[in-house]
Formats: structure tokens, sequence, C-alpha cells
């Protein structure tokens, strides 16, 4: 009795540490593959629909570029942002009668977009 008992307890430990290997690695999957979404979907993904609606074709067609912080850029952005470069995502052909083209600027580990401006 005793025997059937403790092969139990071991039955329900071994089931409920392979549980928690099977989360851990479904976390670091899931964590790992947003890191490696494309900086463009990044910033795509926070746009409200209005903003996303000016995009004619795909997020795709966007130019990205890794750019020093300026006090133009700083006004736009976080005040709390701590780190010297941001990467610039601006759509191209979403220019209106009043405003350039969509920038968005998200963070160099890739995990947030800033506020949006026009240039």
């Amino acid at each position: 009795m005793k025997k059937s008992i403790k092969l139990l307890i071991i039955g329900i430990l071994g089931i409920l540490l392979l549980f928690m290997v099977i989360e851990i690695a479904s976390f670091y999957s899931a964590s790992k593959t947003k890191n490696q979404m494309p900086i463009e979907m990044v910033a795509f993904n926070n746009l409200t629909d209005e903003e996303s609606a000016l995009i004619p074709v795909s997020p795709k067609d966007s130019t990205v570029k890794k750019v020093l912080v300026n006090d133009d850029i700083k006004a736009s952005i976080d005040i709390n942002y701590d780190k010297d470069q941001v990467y610039s995502v601006t759509f191209n052909n979403t220019k209106t009668d009043t405003n350039g083209n969509l920038v968005v600027f998200v963070d160099l580990n890739k995990k947030s977009s800033r506020k949006r401006v026009y240039q």
C-alpha cells in the first residue's frame, strides 16, 4: 500500500514537472518570436485604425533606420527613454494634404513604439 502511494506521488510530481518544462519552453519560444518580429511590424501593430488605413499597400513598404535621438525626436518620444538611438520607421506613401509620411519610433529592444509623427 505504501509503495503504491509513493509511486502515485512520484507520478504526479513527474507530470507536474513535465507541465512546468512545457510552460517554460512555450514562454521562451513566444518571447523569442516577439523579438524576431520585423521592426516595421512592431511599429504597424501599434498604429491606430485611422493611421493604419493610411498605408496603401503593406507595412513592408517602409523605410527602417537606426537614428540618434536628437531634440526633435526627444520631444516626440517618452521623456524617460534613456538610450541614444531608436529605430525610425517611415511608412511610404502615407502623405496627406496636411501631413507628411507617417513616422513611428521603436525602442531598440523592439518591444514598444513611441509617439507617431508626420515628416
